[in-house]
């Protein structure tokens, strides 16, 4: 490693890409009851889903007709079809930062490409994952308050191990680790602060491409040496692409699994009921996550465009609208989930959430989203015993309109 550039940190160090979580995704406490209203007014709405919650419009989308996109079935229907509902609109926005990613892409392009990434993260691939990178990662970070009969599950916990379980992915120096993060997250604020993303994804292209040369030269066992050799019809895979991919994972694996694995907490705790069902029956931790999900998933909102005019619940769109699809409304929909905004992990599961979303474009990094969230619960339950919320603190709070979290899980234990 000692052959490669050390990563640069912003042109102005003092600059915090943290703080701007709240410009970026909003800070509302329950976005859902005003989604409902509108999910039962229709199913689209011609109107920007940013500014109609307060938030600033994004600067990247400014200037194509908006619709909101509140039910199941009109959820499903854009997921299900890429051909008419395209994610080239990512262009826009993921694709200043991130550069040519897959996210950005269509078929067949996107087919290609996402065949080869897919390897990376078989389920296969991912369960030895969980040995190797993501017990070690868990056990470090609560060894660190295991002993204190007290914790904040987030600042302490799920803000951090989701990024070190990707630091090890990719066999980061250690010295790089800080600056990259920052880099890393910076690049989520390009659409209100095209300069400070911008920056953000040039200084991490120049990292990634003299980290790949490294691992090239000296392949081993990480994600970035196995990309690097990975292969597309014989040919290597193109360095923009590779570029791109290491770009978004951070944010991609990292930042979405955080949240999520909060949101899990979160519900969990506030039932203590539900949590003890739970730490007595560890069958239950699979139904557990994916009643977090449909709950609260992280990502509230998908992003999609028309390549045609199209007519959808009654509504006429024009190609190339900015169309956001509201993937938590649709979780949330009670033609399809009985008391939808009940956190209920005993609930008949008889639809699938869109967390991940669906169709083609459903989420590469699923599997290891799971393992990750599983191993965390389960570690969580067999080390801290008796584990409540702090009766001295505030409950938590699960914030934003765009992507969601609490900021703090406060917990005690015996």
């Amino acid at each position: 490693m000692s052959t490669i550039a050390r990563i640069q940190d912003f042109d102005d160090p003092a600059y915090d890409p943290f703080v701007s979580d709240d410009d970026a995704f909003g800070t509302c406490d329950d976005p859902y009851p005003q989604l409902a209203r509108w999910r039962e007014q229709a199913d689209v709405h011609a109107f920007d889903y940013r500014v109609a919650m307060g938030l600033y419009p994004d600067v990247t989308m400014r200037d194509l007709p908006s619709f909101l996109v509140t039910g199941y079935d009109a959820v499903e229907k854009i997921f299900l079809d890429p051909q008419t509902y395209s994610n080239k609109v990512y262009a826009r926005n993921l694709g200043i930062s991130f550069g040519h990613s897959v996210s950005t892409m269509d078929a067949p392009e996107h087919t290609r490409f996402r065949k080869i990434f897919q390897k990376a993260f078989l389920p296969n691939t991912v369960a030895k994952w969980g040995d190797t990178l993501v017990d070690p990662v868990v056990e470090s970070l609560m060894d660190r308050f295991t002993s204190r009969g007290k914790a904040d599950l987030v600042q302490e916990f799920t803000h951090h191990y989701p990024f070190h379980i990707i630091y090890r992915q990719l066999a980061l120096p250690p010295e790089d680790v800080k600056v990259f993060h920052k880099l890393a997250i910076a690049q989520t604020v390009v659409s209100y602060d095209v300069a400070h993303g911008t920056e953000a994804s040039r200084k991490l292209g120049v990292y990634f491409k003299a980290l790949l040369d490294e691992r090239r030269a000296n392949p081993g066992d990480d994600l970035v040496s196995l990309l690097a050799q990975a292969e597309v019809d014989g040919d290597v895979l193109p360095e923009e692409i590779l570029v791109s991919f290491l770009r978004q994972l951070v944010n991609a694996g990292g930042d979405t699994t955080y949240r999520a694995t909060s949101i899990l907490l979160t519900g969990l705790l506030t039932n203590p009921d539900q949590l003890a069902a739970v730490r007595e029956d560890r069958s239950l931790v699979p139904q557990a996550i994916e009643e977090a999900l449909r709950w609260d998933g992280p990502v509230l909102i998908a992003t999609r465009t028309p390549t045609v005019d199209v007519e959808l619940a009654g509504v006429r769109i024009p190609a190339g609208a900015c169309l956001s699809v509201a993937s938590g409304s649709a979780n949330r929909d009670p033609s399809r989930f009985v008391d939808p905004d009940r956190f209920d992990i005993f609930r008949e599961r008889k639809h699938r959430h869109f967390s991940f979303a669906f169709g083609p474009h459903v989420c590469i990094g699923q599997h290891l989203a799971r393992v990750e969230m599983t191993r965390a619960l389960n570690a969580i339950l067999d080390r801290l015993p008796n584990l409540r919320l702090d009766p001295d603190m505030p409950p938590p709070r699960v914030q934003g309109t765009m992507m969601r979290v609490p900021k703090h899980i406060h917990v005690v234990f015996d």
